[in-house]
């Protein structure tokens, strides 16, 4: 099992430093920390030049907090821990949850889920259910929905093509660790 701190290691790795693509909706980002982010974590808005001069100490603090301990990820099986932190890293955590509720829900376990993106104990359980009867098909079953999830944000917005060739090649680093 990977440590929180290595997933966030592999997290800063795929994310970069700072970058500020005019194509990209979540505006001055560094480490994959947006400016909306550090906003929220500072408690007031936080200027272009303050995520410029975002420490990796703070990012790796951000994502410890609001996207692995804040959402439950820490709570689903060992195998699925990494992948669906770094989706809640790309997507937002109720997105990466319903992510794995949708993809339990699609495996039949009942009582079917609410796909709301909240980590409650039935989502937990499910997740147990579905890592137990599919092993390693579990997280392929996740990459495929994120995938998916990949080709409509560029159905939606087209402006969003120019991101899914690394989009895609993110989701496959995790199928190459299956293997």
């Amino acid at each position: 099992m990977r440590t929180v701190p290595e997933m966030i290691d592999d997290i800063l790795r795929r994310e970069g430093g700072f970058v500020d693509h005019p194509a990209d909706r979540g505006g001055p980002t560094k480490f994959g920390v947006t400016q909306k982010t550090l906003s929220a974590y500072i408690g007031r808005v936080a200027l272009r030049r303050e995520v410029e001069g975002l420490s990796e100490e703070v990012a790796r603090d951000i994502y410890e907090r609001n996207y692995f301990y804040g959402p439950r990820i820490d709570r689903l099986p060992a195998p699925v821990q990494s992948f669906v932190f770094d989706c809640a890293v790309n997507h937002g955590p109720r997105q990466a949850v319903k992510f794995v509720q949708r993809v339990c829900n699609h495996a039949r376990y009942q009582p079917l889920l609410s796909e709301d993106g909240a980590m409650g104990p039935n989502t937990r359980k499910a997740a147990e259910w579905a890592q137990a009867i599919m092993g390693d098909v579990f997280l392929l079953a996740l990459i495929e929905e994120r995938k998916n999830f990949y080709h409509l944000i560029v159905a939606a917005r087209p402006s969003q093509q120019v991101f899914l060739t690394g989009w895609l090649n993110r989701a496959a680093e995790f199928e190459e660790a299956v293997a």
